[in-house]
């Protein structure tokens, strides 16, 4: 598939280093050689799991990113939506502190040629690391820019080797409500379960990020690996993530078997179309007093649209 890229998006030449790129990698490899330092506690990245925040040095940046100012880190690990550890939205970021998130394993299933389990640093081993600029529009009409640090999903889908049976990716959120609190309460059918359709998950844009601000993915923000697709909504992108199924038929996804009426399984950011409750014509982007306009599948309409020819993008919400 041609991409096409925006120009007001694109980084210059000189800042995708391929070298960089792989230094990146390397270095997030070392850091993550701490998983066998668990049993003293010691997390994924060879820090107390209470502190996150080692840096990812010379990232490889991308060509996809959006040049719009990015948030404060302190507005993207402060206001997040993360239901396994409480509804409003600054308690993430209190429930998540002890999360331990090391060891840590990643089950692969269904129709794909190399099923298993893998250990989160052999899952990431082989791929390097960019940071990926993308606006986050959530269904709740709030929004941010965060620089993630991630992996493309076509990259480890590639290496997966679907087979011709496998038209959707399923996702699922690990399931502990020891460690995760907020799952001791019947808000949502757990674990949280997410998907996408083969296509939509080979996307370029698509990616499974492991960090954000150059660093180590905190906990309240899905640590240690999620799902970023950001021309849907955000319940689409699946935090702490322990499964990915390759299944012939499209999965129930989780906000959809909670709200069939409000919410769907495409999901894609559309302005034209209002939930229920409220209108998706305007956001508020976090940190700006004045809404802002929503944009059609939140600004990448240009690189995805081609996705959804011939369907009718009212119905499916």
């Amino acid at each position: 598939m041609l991409i096409r890229v925006r120009k007001a998006s694109e980084v210059k030449p000189s800042e995708i280093t391929a070298r960089r790129v792989y230094e990146a990698r390397r270095n997030f490899l070392k850091i993550a050689t701490g998983a066998a330092l668990s049993a003293a506690g010691v997390s994924l990245f060879g820090v107390p799991a209470a502190h996150a925040g080692t840096k990812l040095s010379n990232l490889g940046k991308s060509r996809y990113s959006t040049t719009e100012p990015v948030n404060s880190l302190q507005d993207i690990t402060s206001y997040n939506n993360f239901y396994e550890f409480g509804v409003e939205k600054e308690e993430p970021a209190q429930m998540a502190k002890n999360f331990v998130t090391t060891p840590w394993s990643i089950a692969v299933e269904g129709e794909v040629a190399k099923p298993a389990v893998y250990q989160l640093e052999d899952f990431i081993k082989p791929h390097a690391l960019e940071e990926r600029i993308y606006r986050l529009r959530c269904v709740e009409a709030w929004s941010m820019v965060i620089p993630w640090v991630g992996i493309p999903l076509a990259d480890i889908i590639k290496r997966l080797q679907p087979t011709s049976k496998a038209k959707y990716v399923e996702f699922v959120t690990l399931h502990d409500p020891a460690r995760m609190p907020g799952q001791k309460r019947s808000v949502l059918p757990w674990p949280y379960r997410e998907g996408l359709r083969m296509d939509e998950a080979m996307h370029p844009l698509a990616i499974l990020a492991v960090g954000l601000y150059g660093e180590v993915l905190p906990n309240q923000n899905g640590a240690p690996i999620r799902l970023v697709v950001p021309w849907k909504y955000g319940f689409k992108n699946i935090k702490s993530i322990v499964k990915l199924r390759f299944v012939e038929q499209q999965p129930a996804t989780t906000w959809a078997v909670q709200g069939p009426r409000e919410y769907g399984f495409f999901a894609n950011v559309n302005p034209d179309v209002d939930h229920p409750r409220w209108t998706q014509s305007k956001e508020r982007r976090i940190g700006e007093f004045l809404k802002r306009k929503t944009l059609k599948f939140n600004g990448y309409e240009e690189e995805v649209a081609s996705l959804y020819a011939g369907m009718d993008l009212a119905k499916f919400y």
